[in-house]
């Protein structure tokens, strides 16, 4: 394994559990907003994508504003009620702890509002570990390699070859992959479950949890 100088992470799926407040916030905004109530299945899928593509997908919606005032009030529920109903992933904190000790720069691209994603990262104290967390905007505009590509120039322009992003889903590899990034996909979250989902988008053996990202990447 080459030795990278920065790992960027995701964090719903791959630093916290977050389906409680991310699963609350979106059967509020169905019932405020008078829609047809889904399966949880389809629920789980709400769970890492930009909220206005998942409410499009799961509806079939294509007035921007109207999924723009979906995406309002569920994050208003989400930041007043639900911001907080979540928990680390078994021995993730270990695996911050290592890459400050080897002197390799953690880094947080997700697609959670960004005051959100600093606001969480605080409460559950991943800012120990870095300074660099970035998130989305409020339209929408940034997509994943744009966040995770800030995460890059914040880092002294680190080259995309010398980082690995970690993440759960195809938006995290399908953005790592579109960078020149390596990724390392994890099974414990909501998106990947067995080797062969990760396998398309690299050549890295994944994680089936949080501990054995040290392990893989050699630390």
């Amino acid at each position: 394994m080459k030795r990278y100088e920065m790992v960027i992470f995701d964090v719903d799926g791959t630093l916290l559990d977050t389906t409680e407040g991310i699963l609350n916030a979106v059967r509020y905004t169905i019932e405020k907003k008078g829609l047809s109530s889904l399966s949880e299945d389809v629920l789980e899928t709400f769970i890492g994508p930009p909220i206005q593509d998942s409410f499009a997908g799961a509806y079939g919606i294509e007035d921007k504003q109207y999924l723009q005032e979906l995406a309002g009030v569920f994050r208003a529920r989400y930041k007043d009620c639900e911001l907080l109903k979540a928990y680390p992933y078994n021995g993730i904190y270990e695996v911050f702890e290592k890459l400050v000790a080897v002197g390799v720069k953690p880094a947080i691209a997700t697609y959670k509002r960004e005051d959100y994603a600093r606001d969480i990262m605080h409460r559950f104290r991943f800012d120990r570990y870095t300074d660099i967390i970035f998130g989305a905007d409020h339209e929408n505009r940034l997509k994943k390699r744009d966040i995770i590509g800030k995460c890059l120039e914040t880092y002294e322009n680190c080259p995309p070859e010398k980082a690995i992003m970690v993440g759960d889903t195809v938006h995290d590899a399908v953005a790592a992959n579109q960078l020149g990034m390596d990724f390392l996909g994890v099974l414990y979250g909501f998106g990947f479950k067995t080797a062969e989902d990760v396998k398309t988008y690299s050549p890295i053996l994944p994680a089936e949890q949080a501990g054995e990202i040290i392990s893989i990447l050699e630390l």
